[in-house]
């Protein structure tokens, strides 16, 4: 499992609720990504804004972000985005009640 966290600044005519009104039409959408499997939109006090995704795999994500996807956040924000990706090993969710290992250690050698 791949966390990508995905950012870019504002422009000054994009307010917080412009962003967040903007979040909120798109929302419904990404429930068809391939691979993705959740989403948070996410907007800073300091102009930050984007998401953090939650994907089956790196390459899921990068096919979705080199996509249609990619001249949208150029055309809409004036900027290219900034993509990190970390692997996922275990997740606490306590709305579950649950801790999950998702990729568990290699088991020793031997043992």
């Amino acid at each position: 499992m791949i966390r990508a966290t995905v950012r870019y600044r504002l422009p000054e005519s994009i307010d917080r609720a412009a962003c967040r009104d903007h979040f909120e039409k798109i929302a419904p959408g990404f429930r068809e990504v391939p691979g993705l499997i959740g989403k948070h939109f996410i907007c800073g006090d300091h102009g930050i804004a984007g998401g953090v995704y939650q994907r089956k795999t790196r390459e899921d994500a990068e096919a979705f972000y080199s996509g249609p996807w990619r001249a949208e956040i150029v055309e809409r924000y004036g900027m290219k985005r900034e993509n990190e990706y970390f692997r996922v090993f275990c997740i606490t969710d306590n709305a579950a009640g649950e801790v999950r290992v998702v990729e568990p250690a290699e088991e020793a050698e031997g043992a």
